[in-house]
């Protein structure tokens, strides 16, 4: 092993079947879906992100963890096109999005969900639903002055909404209003609405952030069932049980640069993610401790 595994916690020598050679910062990836280069953001003197090169791994879920203010949310904003970057080159799928508009990236098959919820309250649930589908056609004079051209594809679309919202139990909500629902509730909705686009990639934003407890299990199984479907997860997340637990691999960003990646275990014992992130309290389950999620069988 070379010094420089050695100083770092790398284990070169064991296969995820994600990575290709020795795992550090930046990483190969067997079959990526996200790939970044040079990839930089400032706000006036900040630099908010500034990452060399990231590979994200297909079909796996990928935790991005870090410190408040380390750039995590801004690099999602990046990805999806709800932000421009200073410089550097993003493909996904192999297609580059450069300059391509969110909604477009969305189309892609890439969506995301954010940390503060974006239901639009003053609509219902099944609405919001609606809304999310890639083939709602908006506002348009045609179809409003002849609605049967619409209205089969319109119908298909809410048996899609209703089927989603039953698996996200949520059926007993489509009618009413967004603003009715517990922050909980809205994270679901946000989840079931973005797989109204039939997506490749699902971006989770704290998904657990601000959530009753009884509803985290919830939220934990649909996640773990977007791989099962198999989509690719990436979602940024301070809890750090969740992360150990469903977490396939870690990326961990501190002052906008990545500076540790490989799987969830190695990940919490190095040095410099203890020292960046998890501190003195690194071998807390916060789970165990909170109660907040009952581990899925097989996983311990």
């Amino acid at each position: 092993m070379s010094s420089s595994a050695k100083a770092s916690g790398d284990t070169p020598t064991k296969s995820t079947g994600l990575h290709i050679g020795e795992i550090r910062p930046g990483v190969a990836k067997v079959d990526p879906i996200v790939t970044m280069d040079g990839i930089s953001r400032r706000f006036g003197g900040l630099t908010a992100v500034d990452v060399e090169h990231l590979e994200i791994p297909r079909g796996a879920i990928t935790a991005l963890i870090g410190p408040n203010g380390a750039g995590k949310t801004t690099l999602f904003n990046l990805l999806t096109g709800f932000d421009k970057p200073d410089t550097g080159n993003w493909s996904f799928a192999g297609k580059s999005l450069a300059g391509i508009p969110a909604f477009k990236v969305a189309q892609m098959g890439q969506v995301r969900t954010f940390q503060l919820t974006k239901a639009l309250s003053l609509l219902t649930v099944l609405e919001n639903m609606k809304l999310g589908s890639k083939e709602q056609k908006g506002e348009s004079l045609l179809y409003a002055v002849f609605p049967f051209l619409w209205k089969a594809k319109e119908v298909e679309i809410e048996a899609k909404a209703m089927e989603l919202l039953k698996r996200f139990k949520l059926d007993a909500k489509k009618d009413d209003f967004a603003a009715s629902l517990s922050g909980g509730q809205r994270k679901l909705l946000e989840m079931a609405r973005a797989l109204m686009t039939d997506p490749v990639l699902v971006m989770l934003d704290e998904p657990m952030a601000g959530v009753n407890p009884a509803l985290t299990q919830s939220l934990l199984e649909h996640v773990l069932g977007l791989k099962k479907e198999g989509m690719t997860v990436l979602f940024v997340e301070h809890d750090m049980h969740m992360v150990r637990h469903i977490a396939d691999w870690v990326v961990v960003m501190a002052e906008g640069k990545v500076v540790a990646e490989g799987p969830p275990e190695q990940v919490m014992k190095n040095p410099a993610v203890i020292d960046a992130y998890l501190g003195s309290h690194q071998d807390t389950d916060l789970g165990t401790v909170t109660g907040r999620i009952t581990l899925p069988k097989g996983k311990k």
